[in-house]
């Protein structure tokens, strides 16, 4: 296991990366137990939790068990940069398109709703109020820190919801 930078010519493959414990690394000795991780596992889609988390403030989104919040907590953890957009929203891109199929449209975004706007493949966390729009998809919503929504900026963290 490598903790930093190296350069072995062609004698080295990569075999996987580390998604945590890297800086941990560097303080072993002695025997190591290593096992494969598997993804986030999805129950049914039942108690789909997420968090966001950026500058020591966290947003913790509940998945409403669509295919597309599935393909997306699939996809997690994720180190990304969100953006504003408009004068209600922050949004970010996934690095793969949501399925949208057995996805509710949203009817009314209010702060804290959780969306996927599949004609440019972003997704939108609403910090204020919004209507509807032909391919705004309903992901879920916010259950702690909405507030919080607003102030994201830069590069933001998004991983699975640890059980309280």
């Amino acid at each position: 296991m490598l903790y930093k930078d190296f350069h072995a010519g062609d004698e080295m493959h990569r075999l996987g990366v580390g998604l945590s414990g890297i800086d941990d690394i560097a303080g072993m000795s002695g025997s190591a137990v290593i096992r494969k991780m598997d993804p986030p596992t999805i129950e049914d889609g039942k108690n789909m939790q997420i968090t966001v988390c950026a500058n020591g403030k966290e947003i913790v989104f509940e998945l409403n068990g669509s295919q597309a919040s599935k393909d997306l907590y699939a996809q997690l953890p994720l180190e990304i940069d969100v953006e504003n957009y408009s004068s209600n929203e922050k949004i970010y891109y996934p690095p793969k398109k949501l399925n949208t199929s057995n996805t509710p449209l949203v009817k009314s975004a209010r702060p804290g709703t959780l969306a996927y706007y599949a004609p440019w493949g972003d997704v939108v966390m609403f910090y204020g109020s919004f209507g509807s729009a032909s391919g705004l998809y309903e992901l879920g919503h916010a259950v702690q820190g909405e507030e919080h929504i607003r102030s994201l900026a830069g590069s933001i963290r998004i991983k699975v919801a640890h059980s309280r």
